[in-house]
């Protein structure tokens, strides 16, 4: 029998109108939103709403969850449960970790926190398409002011900055004919960039009471399942250290995974197992299509 771990996916992946389909035919997934709209005195049933750059973490946080809602008394128990930066929370509060309407609240305020810091402090980022990763580090080392932020998978870096920064090593970077893409962000996430964020965090996660979770949640910061009594220091590196999605990966299949179902927007982590582990099987549930899909064919 399959081992299956769950993937949740992190900002960036947000479409507008995501999940429209799922609110119109799943009760339980317009209680779900119903729910975090009531909680945050806004309308995240309106697609422009949640679509909003302020509204995106809780939007993503919301429909992870609900989707997580519709399948969690059916679906195989967990090896394991990883999320991409804000993907975290979705795990933790899928896990129990944290109740929903805490990670709501606790996600509404670390995107103000991010906004505010990138606003002191602009940045942006870049995705680098290479093996060779210990150039990049290299030439991060050269260069003040940019830093590696995502190791998504052997073949994938994310590398966040200043501008002029970036700007300096995208050039070095194509000198070295490795390929860089501009990623459209407002923020450098997972840099020094974000330490005001990272303090502010810290703060408020001070009034915020976690449970040991229910399976294990891999840590992007630690590369390692999350302690309850690190879980919010964690929580506060996670905004100013690089993520270690691959690191993850690794461990969930060490654990016996061989199955991966990604919960909420896109399918960008799903892409990420492919090329880490092309021979693991891979599902996403971000519409009523592929939800009755995996219904079907895992008889959830």
């Amino acid at each position: 029998m399959a081992k299956t771990a769950y993937l949740f996916a992190g900002q960036g992946a947000q479409t507008l109108g995501m999940g429209q389909d799922l609110y119109r035919e799943e009760p339980s997934y317009r209680q779900t939103v119903t729910q975090a709209s009531d909680i945050l005195g806004i309308n995240l049933a309106d697609p422009e709403v949640a679509a909003a750059p302020e509204n995106t973490q809780v939007a993503i946080l919301t429909m992870s969850y609900g989707i997580w809602r519709l399948i969690a008394l059916t679906a195989a128990t967990p090896v394991g449960l990883v999320g991409l930066s804000l993907g975290e929370y979705s795990a933790l509060v899928a896990a129990g970790s944290l109740s929903f309407e805490d990670g709501l609240r606790l996600v509404a305020d670390r995107s103000r926190y991010m906004a505010a810091a990138g606003h002191e402090t602009p940045g942006e980022m870049a995705a680098v398409l290479t093996d060779q990763q210990t150039i990049v580090q290299e030439l991060c080392d050269k260069i003040d002011g940019v830093y590696i932020a995502n190791y998504n998978t052997l073949n994938q870096l994310v590398v966040g900055g200043t501008p002029e920064a970036v700007k300096q090593l995208k050039q070095a970077l194509k000198d070295h004919k490795i390929r860089v893409v501009p990623l459209k962000v407002a923020v450098s996430s997972h840099t020094p960039l974000m330490a005001s964020a990272s303090e502010k965090l810290g703060q408020r996660l001070e009034t915020v009471a976690f449970t040991a979770p229910k399976w294990p949640v891999w840590s992007n910061t630690t590369g390692q399942p999350f302690a309850v009594e690190h879980l919010a220091a964690t929580l506060v590196d996670q905004l100013v250290a690089p993520t270690h999605f691959y690191d993850d990966f690794r461990g969930l299949t060490a654990a016996g995974a061989d199955q991966f179902v990604e919960i909420g927007p896109g399918h960008v982590l799903s892409g990420f197992a492919k090329q880490i582990a092309p021979a693991a099987k891979r599902y996403q549930i971000n519409d009523m299509t592929t939800l009755n899909a995996v219904r079907s064919e895992l008889g959830w």
